[in-house]
């Protein structure tokens, strides 16, 4: 008996040298967190970091059944999902790392370049669904979204849509990457993703949340400045058992060098 503990003890150290530390979740901070692990297993060539995404659903469901060792996440733990974790024995423990800029993205051809919050809810419930009502060609909206399991999906829902239900049908993408992509290619497209995806293929459009008074670009001065309104926290989460194991590459994260990276990657540092 005495031998098969051990046994099983040793294989256990095997496969947590093997596969190290797992970070899994928000599509969102995977240009970070890759980031950050490279900077990280640099000054500690023995670490290794696996870095995966999917969503922040899919990234709490994996803290749950103890597939990933931290979920990173662009909103915050829904209360069943601390429920569930709780009921299994785990204390999920919250961390802000960063904050993230949510910029709406059209194609550079789109001659729109500004659109109110009040737009933006219309456009991607359904009730616009040509551009020539906010300003543009004669051109049918197209619009695209992530999928549900998504943080991203939910805070534009939330903080854009003030909670209203997005259209029939809407364009659900599996991933950040793969709107861009689809905005790329799509002139009638409209989109949004977290500010470190912007690049030359899409055009970042100008948003207003006082009816058209002032419209913000979405950028790293105007998002630390508070001037832009679609700002959110980036969090990591992890079982409050295994701190010992998570936290040293937490705290480099949370370090003056790891805020540097998350100003270099396109994200808002928290110091």
């Amino acid at each position: 008996m005495k031998k098969t503990v051990i046994t099983a003890l040793l294989m256990s150290m095997v496969a947590a040298s093997l596969y190290g530390q797992r970070v899994k979740g928000s599509d969102t901070v995977i240009p970070l967190s890759q980031k950050e692990a490279e900077g990280y297993m640099k000054e500690n060539p023995s670490a290794r970091l696996t870095i995966t995404g999917g969503g922040s659903g899919v990234g709490f469901s994996a803290l749950l059944e103890g597939t990933t060792d931290i979920a990173q996440a662009s909103r915050r733990i829904k209360f069943s999902e601390r429920q569930k974790m709780q009921e299994k024995g785990i204390n999920p423990k919250e961390v802000v790392i960063a904050y993230d800029a949510l910029a709406v993205v059209v194609n550079p051809a789109n001659k729109v370049s500004k659109l109110t919050r009040e737009q933006l809810e219309g456009i991607f419930t359904g009730k616009i669904k040509n551009w020539k009502e906010v300003g543009g060609d004669d051109m049918k909206i197209i619009p695209y979204s992530r999928e549900t399991s998504s943080g991203t999906y939910e805070f534009f829902k939330e903080v854009v849509m003030k909670n209203k239900n997005y259209m029939n049908g809407i364009m659900s993408m599996s991933a950040t990457g793969v709107i861009i992509q689809s905005v790329t290619q799509t002139k009638g497209a409209i989109g949004y993703v977290g500010m470190a995806y912007l690049n030359k293929d899409v055009k970042a459009v100008s948003v207003s949340f006082d009816g058209g008074k002032k419209f913000i670009a979405p950028s790293v001065k105007n998002a630390k400045n508070s001037a832009y309104p679609i700002v959110r926290p980036l969090y990591y989460y992890y079982d409050a058992k295994i701190e010992r194991q998570v936290k040293p590459f937490v705290d480099y994260v949370l370090s003056p060098k790891g805020q540097a990276i998350v100003d270099k990657v396109g994200f808002i540092s928290i110091k």
